[in-house]
């Protein structure tokens, strides 16, 4: 199989953002997730107006996160599209609001350009875009702005994802279509280094394909781009559990360290805290080496 054929490849050690760079490290970046929606699969609701938004983005700042991901849309399997309108009064606020009280480099989580225009005038860094760009306006936008951009792999919408996906082969087919999309991205005018990759785990795959996806992730190194992967509380660690009720903190953790062990860059979170803590004693124990240059 072609994804254990180059065991170490080099691995992107910076990504340019709209106004700084971030140098990525042996041990990952943590991105803290914010979902301001009533209907995520992980903690709809519970950070849905604006200043608990905003709070739970310092709290998560405070525990360590170098990136916040702020989304006003869910992409859970079946969710329903929102409009531009009520996605901005979700998260416009909040982009502004932490932009004004924290450092921390900011992400609009959003697939709708209007949406990210607004949040990238108002001190977004980043465009994290389930669609991978795929509207024209967006791409024009990333270009525009300069924004660091995250393109992630979705068979299907996330209202058709998990209706029977399959491939060819898994991890093939993902690298086949973030390499195309890395290089329209290039030839429309976004700089390489702007560009980050997301596998995307648990849209459009079942159970073995996101297994198989995590065990071979290090091939993606292959496109010389930061791999950012958001394993956090997703449905297969309750499977693997064999419990789907089980709290997932622990088996995120587990995720995230294997992640680690094969040389990705940024970890899309829930929990920055322990997740963190974890990473620290990992790296200080020797689990994670200096990447191959």
């Amino acid at each position: 199989m072609q994804s254990s054929a180059v065991p170490h490849p080099r691995r992107a050690g910076m990504w340019r953002l709209r106004t700084r760079t971030l140098m990525l490290p042996p041990r990952p970046l943590l991105m803290g997730v914010i979902n301001v929606t009533p209907d995520s699969f992980s903690d709809g609701g519970k950070f849905l107006g604006p200043q608990a938004a905003t709070d739970r983005g310092l709290e998560l700042a405070a525990a360590g996160a170098d990136l916040l991901d702020v989304g006003g849309e869910s992409t859970r399997p079946y969710s329903q599209e929102v409009e531009v309108e009520e996605e901005l009064r979700r998260v416009a606020p909040v982009i502004a609001g932490l932009a004004e009280q924290t450092q921390t480099p900011l992400s609009i989580d959003t697939s709708k350009p209007d949406v990210a225009k607004e949040c990238l005038d108002a001190g977004a860094e980043v465009i994290n875009d389930v669609t991978a760009l795929a509207d024209s306006r967006m791409l024009q936008l990333a270009v525009e702005s300069a924004a660091g951009v995250c393109i992630m792999h979705m068979q299907g919408t996330p209202r058709t994802m998990q209706d029977n996906p399959q491939y060819q082969d898994v991890v093939e087919d993902v690298f086949h279509f973030l390499r195309l999309r890395r290089d329209a991205l290039v030839a429309a005018g976004v700089l390489r280094q702007r560009i980050a990759l997301d596998p995307g785990i648990g849209f459009g795959k079942t159970h073995q394909h996101n297994l198989t996806l995590l065990s071979a992730c290090r091939r993606f190194h292959e496109l010389e781009c930061p791999l950012l992967l958001g394993p956090s509380r997703k449905g297969f660690i309750g499977k693997v559990l064999n419990d789907q009720q089980a709290d997932r903190t622990a088996g995120s953790i587990g995720v995230c360290l294997a992640l680690a062990q094969r040389g990705v860059q940024i970890l899309r979170i829930h929990d920055v805290a322990p997740v963190r803590q974890a990473l620290l004693l990992f790296e200080a124990a020797g689990g994670i080496t200096p990447p191959d240059d």
